[in-house]
């Protein structure tokens, strides 16, 4: 049997495994940059070299959140899309699965901004570019499902998702998922290119 090595994690990394975990499990200002460098295990100038402000780790902790929650987010969606008589309703049923995690803290990007650290242009810019990754999902998924005006289907379901997560955060739990469901497929009626008679 060849021999395993354990190969060492990049200082880097290490500083935004502990980042990610301390920033979403106890905010971002709770967390100060010591912490940070004892729980990571790099030395102070290592830490300084990567990230010369506590700024720049925030904005590099948002956009791996950004990149990670958005890649799982299309996959669960996609996944709940590909069953037969599937709609819009799935995303109710794909953020039900995210509050169920136990490490659910709320949305990261509407916790920065609680926080009041979107008023940094660059902690700013990676909140905006959140917002924007999941309406150009949300059009495309209305396009496939052939809706109209994707745009404002994406503005809608952006409502009821924001309205979902603060009820899960403030609650600490989701409560009937049906009423998720029931919301976006209002949404879906009043998008479908052909309305049933009334």
């Amino acid at each position: 049997m060849p021999a395993t090595t354990n190969t060492p994690i990049p200082a880097r990394q290490r500083i935004l495994d502990t980042a990610n975990r301390l920033f979403y499990g106890e905010g971002l200002r709770a967390t100060g940059i010591d912490r940070i460098i004892a729980e990571s295990g790099v030395a102070k100038m290592s830490f300084y070299r990567h990230f010369p402000a506590k700024r720049d780790l925030i904005v590099a902790f948002l956009e791996r959140r950004r990149r990670e929650w958005i890649d799982w987010f299309r996959a669960e969606v996609d996944a709940r899309l590909a069953k037969k008589g599937a709609g819009l309703e799935v995303i109710a049923d794909a953020m039900d699965s995210w509050f169920a995690q136990s490490d659910f803290r709320g949305c990261t990007f509407a916790n920065t901004v609680a926080e009041g650290a979107h008023g940094e242009e660059s902690i700013a810019r990676v909140v905006a570019d959140h917002e924007t990754d999941i309406a150009t999902y949300v059009e495309e998924v209305a396009g496939r499902l052939g809706l109209s005006r994707p745009g404002e289907v994406a503005e809608a379901v952006a409502v009821v998702m924001e309205g979902l997560v603060v009820r899960a955060q403030i609650t600490g739990r989701y409560g009937d998922p049906a009423i998720g469901r029931m919301l976006l497929r209002g949404i879906a009626r009043e998008h479908a290119r052909t309305r049933p008679k009334s």
